[in-house]
């Protein structure tokens, strides 16, 4: 007990000499030591989350815009995801954000969450629920690309993927339900490209510790969302049907808050190639759940693109993890 006493003792007085000398501390709550077959459990049911979790918010947006215009129904999503999520955290033991964090945060999540997600919703207007995923696939080679602008160009490997990968978008392009609908086709070209710059600049930007990060860039970006809707004008038609609303708890609750909390465990407990794996699932379980459940169909050509830019991906991922070692 004494030999207790003076560590904790001792804990207390270091994190007062910190803040005394005006230095940011990050109080977080100890984490109790888990068992191996506990912590490979919580890991495979974090992929499953990803995996289904991530690959279904496609559908529940596309029914989610049953009665919700494009950027209010992305805009509420993340505000209210963020609200809940801030709060808890505080009370959990994370420091508010500063001023220049906020700015930071806004930043990240405008690109993310306004350009990536935002453009996303706007594009399933016209777009399959499975085609829009498969855009969104196209992320880690634009992010290869956008590395080049501040220093890490591809490696060979990279480059082959790189190209590979946007042969695959090419091909996606000239899919009918793309081609059809040319606006649709620009948001979903400009949101993957949106959210691969957010993704490379958020590493050199301001932002809180661990998943305040997220609140804060929800918080924002879900107000930039909301903002945005109000300059475009979008109204309802009406009171939200029941399935709108179901789609619209489905993505705050588990879209927002169990796959974030999820995506961050697997990055402090598994390698980075296993945790972005839900690149690859994603377009596969958004597209059976779209045909399924939805009655949208895929093409040869949709079916070719989807194949060529999930090996690009792979590509780049191993030129990435070579890279690393």
């Amino acid at each position: 007990m004494k030999e207790r006493y003076q560590t904790e003792s001792a804990t207390e007085t270091t994190q007062e000499e910190l803040t005394n000398n005006n230095v940011e501390v990050t109080i977080e709550p100890p984490v109790a030591p888990a068992s191996p077959a506990r912590n490979r459990f919580a890991i495979v049911l974090s992929l499953l989350a990803l995996y289904l979790i991530w690959g279904g918010t496609y559908l529940a947006m596309r029914i989610g815009l049953g009665s919700f215009p494009p950027f209010m129904l992305s805009g509420i999503r993340f505000w209210l995801a963020g609200c809940i999520m801030y709060p808890f955290l505080r009370v959990r033991g994370y420091q508010a954000p500063t001023r220049r964090q906020w700015i930071g945060s806004t930043l990240v999540g405008g690109l993310l969450l306004m350009g990536g997600n935002g453009g996303v919703v706007f594009s399933e207007q016209w777009v399959a629920s499975g085609l829009a995923a498969l855009g969104i696939a196209a992320v880690p080679l634009w992010a290869a690309l956008f590395s080049g602008l501040f220093g890490r160009w591809p490696t060979r490997i990279e480059w082959l993927g790189l190209g590979l990968g946007f042969i695959g978008v090419v091909l996606l392009n000239l899919e009918n339900g793309m081609q059809a609908n040319p606006i649709g086709a620009i948001a979903l070209l400009i949101a993957p490209m949106s959210w691969a710059f957010g993704s490379i600049w958020s590493q050199r930007l301001p932002l809180p510790k661990g998943l305040m990060a997220s609140a804060a860039q929800m918080i924002a970006g879900g107000i930039l969302l909301l903002l945005l809707s109000l300059v475009l004008r979008e109204k309802m038609s009406g009171f939200p049907t029941m399935g709108p609303l179901l789609a619209m708890g489905f993505l705050i609750i588990f879209g927002s808050l169990v796959a974030f909390s999820a995506y961050g465990y697997l990055l402090r407990r598994v390698r980075p190639a296993l945790a972005t794996s839900y690149a690859y699932v994603n377009p596969v379980v958004a597209v059976g759940l779209g045909v399924g459940l939805a009655g949208e169909h895929i093409t040869s050509i949709g079916l070719v693109a989807m194949l060529t830019i999930l090996a690009g991906v792979g590509l780049v991922s191993m030129g990435r993890e070579r890279s690393s070692h």
